[in-house]
């Protein structure tokens, strides 16, 4: 259940003016982007409205989590979260500063604290009237979200006969390892990931699971040495699913993970590693693919979109989350 705020700008239950704020902002979603699947009622957490004279009310629900140390989400996650899910209706730019504004009235003591922390709000790429209130309150478009329907891969494959790409096996861990740790270490330099102590352990354990599941994963192998790897999966989309607030339902493949050594990027590697995977990732029937990016990466700003992925969601973060303002 929804935790009640003391009191709401109107009077109305918190709940009521949540239900009438969702139609809202269905219609709203609708109108800014297409690919956008309908709005969804946020988690259970606390529950804060606001109201502007002229937007009028907005809501949100405000959770708070933390990541135990060695848990794979402390690779791209700060240890204490604290997350913001808007509720905008049609309120617009006054409403998102409404929100962040009190959410960062709100924001727990432990988390306040807490150097390895982020504030957090997830919200459609294309509303650029909400992204100038999350910008003003210090937060910083920090990952997207993108999908690329199904369809053809983008260009001819790599004619370059010393390049082969293949599905790696388990005895590849150790050259999926050395890959994997280089794309932590340059995401943590430009974006969210972090490079911590057991970040290697972290890893190898979560390619093993990787193995043990027959998840894709593609090297793609130079003159006998691996230079690009490319993690990947595919997953169902259900109503209810914790992904069906950010896809349309149906079968989508993603890529969690893309590297390529430094020295052999620029080269066709990671054209060659996406020519490859996609027929595998886009089953009759599927929707398309997704994956996250940082955008300030200025490698993966520019890659993906190259290779027909465009935003869907944008990631808003500052960190610590303190530095809210």
């Amino acid at each position: 259940m929804i935790g009640r705020p003391r009191a709401t700008p109107s009077g109305r239950a918190p709940e009521v003016v949540l239900s009438d704020l969702l139609h809202e902002q269905h219609a709203r979603f609708a109108e800014l982007d297409p690919g956008l699947p309908a709005a969804m009622p946020p988690p259970p957490g606390e529950v804060i409205v606001v109201a502007d004279d002229t937007a009028g009310e907005a809501a949100g629900v405000l959770t708070h989590h933390s990541w135990p140390p060695g848990s794979s989400p402390l690779l791209w996650s700060a240890a204490e979260v604290t997350e913001l899910h808007p509720v905008l209706g049609s309120a617009g730019r006054a409403g998102a500063d409404g929100l962040v504004a009190e959410w960062r009235r709100r924001i727990p003591g432990r988390v306040r604290q807490a150097a390895d922390s982020a504030a957090v709000v997830t919200w459609p790429s294309r509303d650029v009237v909400a992204a100038r209130a999350f910008l003003d309150h210090g937060l910083v478009p920090l990952a997207v979200l993108a999908v690329r329907p199904a369809g053809p891969p983008p260009g001819p494959p790599s004619h370059d006969p010393s390049l082969v790409v293949r599905r790696a096996r388990e005895d590849d861990l150790a050259a999926c390892l050395e890959l994997a740790m280089h794309e932590i270490a340059y995401s943590s330099a430009v974006g969210g990931s972090v490079l911590r102590p057991d970040a290697k352990a972290v890893k190898r354990a979560a390619l093993r699971e990787r193995f043990a599941r027959d998840e894709p994963i593609h090297l793609a192998e130079r003159d006998g040495r691996a230079v690009g790897l490319l993690e990947c999966g595919l997953t169902d989309v259900t109503t209810g699913s914790w992904l069906a607030g950010l896809l349309p339902t149906g079968r989508w493949g993603y890529v969690n993970c893309a590297s390529v050594l430094p020295g052999r990027r620029g080269n066709g590697v990671g054209h060659a590693l996406v020519t490859a995977a996609l027929p595998g990732l886009e089953p009759p029937g599927a929707r398309g693919t997704y994956l996250y990016y940082n955008p300030p990466n200025p490698l993966s700003s520019v890659f993906w979109p190259r290779h027909g992925y465009r935003p869907l969601w944008t990631l808003w973060e500052v960190r610590p989350a303190s530095a809210l303002r």
